[in-house]
């Protein structure tokens, strides 16, 4: 781990109360980075907020729904106003929705919620980091994706529409923005240990740990440690690829 890999680089982690989100921005931070802490978890961000400011962490946390375009864009406004700049966007935050639903069966309400946060969420996020991005002619975007995304899990329509959504969206801004000095890419994780898959149907779960070689779950400590590379200035080949998590189920 080099402490001093983000100095001076300021990065927007949403999600970044639990899970994969809280892992990255604990890595980064330890690293060097001013991290703005974004989710829809009021109480657990700011606890997260005040345990890491205690620890001198140097840390924001911002209450914010990334499906709702206005939140998304007070939500940068903030960060900007209090770090100055924008450097690196991590969008984390995402749901899984119905799981052991066949689609006949399945809520299109509950699509739409789905749709929102997972790939809405994906494109406004992205979106409004550019903004920031362009001026300043470097930028790091790191969208979490899923192995569903790139296999379609069935039972799951929802996420696994998102999520291969989520996909496209980041081969068509990597190749956007490829002569900008910024990079966009993805990972892609197989069922990895988090408070998001322990609502998740017990079938499901096991289902999809099936279908990793290496018969275990993934945990949210290598997530943060290939992610720490992929944002970092060291990545600056490797622009709208979607990184493996995987186990070795997904081989290409």
């Amino acid at each position: 781990m080099t402490k001093s890999r983000y100095k001076d680089r300021v990065a927007v982690i949403t999600g970044a109360a639990d899970g994969i989100g809280k892992a990255i921005a604990e890595r980064l931070a330890k690293e060097g980075a001013s991290i703005a802490l974004w989710d829809f978890n009021q109480d657990k961000l700011l606890a997260l907020e005040k345990e890491w400011q205690e620890a001198g962490m140097p840390v924001k946390a911002i209450v914010v729904d990334i499906s709702k375009e206005a939140a998304v864009q007070d939500a940068y406004q903030a960060t900007v106003n209090h770090f100055g700049k924008l450097d690196i966007l991590v969008n984390s935050a995402g749901i899984v929705g119905p799981t052991q639903t066949k689609i006949t069966d399945y809520a299109t309400e509950e699509f739409d919620k789905i749709y929102n946060v997972n790939l809405k969420g994906s494109f406004l996020t992205a979106k409004y980091a550019l903004k920031y991005m362009e001026k300043a002619q470097y930028g790091r975007i790191l969208l979490i994706a899923s192995i569903a995304g790139k296999e379609g899990n069935p039972n799951m329509v929802g996420y696994s529409a998102t999520k291969a959504g989520v996909i496209g969206l980041v081969k068509a801004l990597g190749k956007e923005y490829a002569t900008s000095g910024i990079t966009v890419n993805g990972l892609a994780p197989a069922v990895i240990l988090t408070a998001m898959n322990k609502d998740t149907d017990p079938a499901q779960l096991e289902y999809m740990a099936s279908k990793i070689p290496m018969q275990r779950l993934g945990t949210v400590d290598e997530a943060a440690s290939i992610a720490s590379w992929i944002l970092s200035e060291e990545a600056s080949f490797n622009t709208g690829f979607v990184f493996d998590l995987s186990g070795g189920r997904a081989t290409y």
